[in-house]
């Protein structure tokens, strides 16, 4: 179940986070959570099971959803929990189309095609 970002969660979404190649860097990896925590166009959601496994960030605009960070902790992951929280995304902002950035976006073609095999 995908569930809204909440300071309290900071230090688990942290720790989400990190696993991205583009925030190990722990500078890096405050300046995006205050950005989840300012920006009105950043929300960040987390994927709770039983704890809270996964994250996923986009930056919103009126016509468009980026997906910036999708990630999911290690011991979880190929169980379907990345591809869930894209679908969930997709089902939140129904009215947007949803696309990647560069660093999300060879995961995201891959959900794409698992979804809608041709």
């Amino acid at each position: 179940m995908l569930i809204r970002y909440k300071k309290s969660f900071e230090k688990i979404a942290m720790g989400l986070l990190s696993f991205m190649p583009e925030e190990r860097d722990i500078k890096k990896l405050q300046q995006t959570m205050k950005s989840y925590e300012t920006a009105d166009d950043w929300q960040l959601y987390l994927w709770k099971d039983e704890d809270i496994v996964g994250a996923i960030g986009a930056k919103i605009t009126d016509d468009e959803v980026e997906i910036q960070h999708i990630s999911v902790n290690p011991s979880y992951r190929q169980e379907g929990i990345g591809k869930k929280m894209i679908k969930a995304i997709k089902d939140i902002h129904v009215n947007k189309h949803i696309v990647p950035n560069p660093s999300t976006s060879t995961f995201f073609h891959k959900c794409e095609k698992e979804e809608d095999p041709a």
